[in-house]
């Protein structure tokens, strides 16, 4: 009985969904809030994301006639789903993931491509011209982005001599100079993220301007919340990803010390982020597409080599 409720606590408390869903929003606030700092303005109050997140939820959920409607209303729930799942394999405030096995940082990159496939599905399926258009937009970008990705998680991996991330987190750890030879990875990972959320300068797949909201466009009330609450929970599971494989988690430290560590880091990255989203305007699909193929990649691929090389050399 007590290890069902130890159980049910990891995933419905921590590091499940309740934690998830207050990161996720504290995350949306702060990334807000330095988005318009950094434009001279205001931001809003520290419980806006809250605020939204209670009245989309009670206002009308509208489907359209000619969708698929489970397929329709289900989606949102599978994106949280997947996002959840991955926090599990991650190693938060110390070296130790709840699930952690060889080959789960291969897992996690696969599972944090469902909430993508969601967006796409959601796009496919809702019956509007302009969430088709996203859609095609989400899988194309898609394409351009998981590559660079993938190949930029890899090179710590390959370091450290091991596919799982607490691991790999516990081998920089101990070895903190490492950290230096993925640094060009780090940086291409946090460009591929800005896709990989759909963030500016990689908004195409919903941009307003063009597609009044691309594959949100006949999404309303609590869908619209939840699959939003995805996109902010997933922020958070990508950033505490990098965290642990490019800087090393929370330096071995346990507690509330080693967890302040790691908000630490993690917020870092998304201040990082945000600091992108202001710098930056939209691109064009193509523009992306070429970007991501003839610099993201190449950086990526030679990043990898020079990890072989020192893997070689160090042991």
């Amino acid at each position: 009985m007590k290890i069902i409720l130890c159980q049910l606590f990891d995933i419905l408390i921590y590091p499940g969904l309740l934690f998830l869903f207050a990161a996720g929003l504290t995350a949306d606030w702060v990334d807000r809030k330095l988005y318009a700092r950094m434009q001279n303005r205001q931001g809003p109050r520290w419980f806006q994301p809250l605020a939204d997140f209670v009245k989309l939820v009670s206002k009308e959920t509208i489907t359209p006639k000619a969708v698929d409607s489970p397929l329709f209303k289900v989606l949102p729930y599978i994106a949280i789903a997947a996002v959840a799942s991955c926090i599990m394999m991650i190693p938060l405030q110390n070296m130790d993931a709840l699930l952690s096995f060889q080959g789960d940082l291969i897992v996690i990159a696969y599972m944090l491509t469902i909430p993508t496939m969601c967006l796409f599905l959601i796009g496919w399926y809702s019956s509007s011209p302009y969430a088709a258009v996203g859609s095609m937009r989400v899988l194309t970008q898609f394409f351009a982005y998981e590559v660079p990705l993938l190949l930029a998680l890899l090179g710590p991996a390959v370091i450290a001599g091991s596919w799982s991330v607490g691991d790999i987190a516990f081998y920089y750890n101990a070895k903190p100079v490492m950290t230096a030879v993925n640094i060009a990875g780090l940086l291409v990972a946090l460009i591929a993220l800005q896709g990989k959320l759909e963030r500016v300068p990689f908004d195409i797949p919903h941009a307003e301007t063009e597609i009044v909201g691309g594959v949100f466009t006949e999404y309303s009330g609590k869908l619209y919340a939840f699959i939003k609450l995805a996109m902010s929970m997933e922020m958070i599971v990508v950033a505490a990803l990098f965290s642990a494989v490019f800087l090393g988690g929370s330096l071995g430290l346990s507690g509330v010390l080693g967890f302040l560590v790691f908000i630490g880091k993690l917020f870092a990255i998304i201040f990082i982020s945000a600091l992108i989203r202001s710098l930056m305007a939209r691109v064009r699909i193509e523009q992306m597409i070429n970007f991501c193929w003839r610099v993201l990649t190449p950086a990526a691929m030679a990043q990898l080599i020079i990890s072989i090389i020192v893997r070689a050399v160090y042991g």
